[in-house]
């Protein structure tokens, strides 16, 4: 028996876990949120992941994003991600598309995921894959704002149609209902956000830069975790 996931199984049982290390799931995003749920599918028994990703680690992101550690500063996430999906299982059949997800290169992004998680911070990316992924009959769950937040007790797994106090959910849910989609599972908060100070310039094309507190984003990394191994254990 492993051991690695013997503590799993002994809540979940054999034919569950056999179900997970038979599954694929694709993680587009390894950032505040997609590297704590990418790690956390590793731990949990996902037998083959895809890691997507197009950025390098910066040391900015070192107080929030499981991926960035003084030693891989300047390395791409998703490569680092894979490796250290390896390192807690060997076993585990892990690819990584070092990549920016859009609806012109679409296509090279899909292979045979059996869930989706959707940790992508662009607007008109977003909504492109929750599309795509509902036309190809794919589960997708979706993470939503959790920068400029610092409650993470009030994180919660919901119906996009449910969301409020939440900017980002407010523009996909317009963005999904022009496009006939009134339901799309997501984790979001409805905790206002906060007015960050400015310390850095934003990037080209962004007004600001929000603030982040790491257990915001691990929160919310986990509990689309949660949701993605008990609806492929069902």
């Amino acid at each position: 028996m492993n051991e690695r996931t013997l503590r799993a199984r002994m809540l979940l049982g054999e034919e569950a876990m056999e179900k997970l290390a038979g599954s694929h799931v694709a993680v587009f995003g390894l950032g505040g949120v997609g590297s704590w749920c990418a790690e956390a599918l590793a731990r949990a028994g996902v037998g083959s992941l895809t890691l997507i990703d197009q950025d390098t680690v910066g040391e900015s992101n070192i107080n929030r994003q499981l991926c960035a550690l003084g030693s891989t500063v300047g390395m791409g996430k998703a490569a680092v991600m894979a490796q250290r999906a390896l390192d807690i299982n060997p076993d585990i059949d892990v690819k990584c598309i070092e990549g920016h997800y859009e609806a012109a290169d679409r296509e090279r992004f899909f292979g045979g995921y059996d869930y989706v998680v959707d940790a992508i911070d662009l607007v008109s990316c977003k909504v492109d894959l929750i599309m795509s992924c509902m036309e190809r009959g794919i589960p997708i769950i979706s993470a939503l704002g959790t920068g400029n937040k610092k409650d993470a007790s009030l994180l919660r797994i919901a119906d996009i149609s449910k969301t409020s106090g939440c900017a980002l959910a407010r523009v996909v849910r317009r963005e999904l209902r022009q496009r006939g989609v009134t339901h799309h599972t997501v984790v979001f908060s409805p905790e206002e956000p906060m007015e960050p100070e400015q310390l850095e310039a934003p990037p080209p094309g962004r007004r600001s830069v929000p603030g982040s507190l790491v257990w915001v984003p691990a929160s919310a990394g986990l509990l689309l975790c949660q949701h993605v191994v008990t609806e492929l254990i069902k």
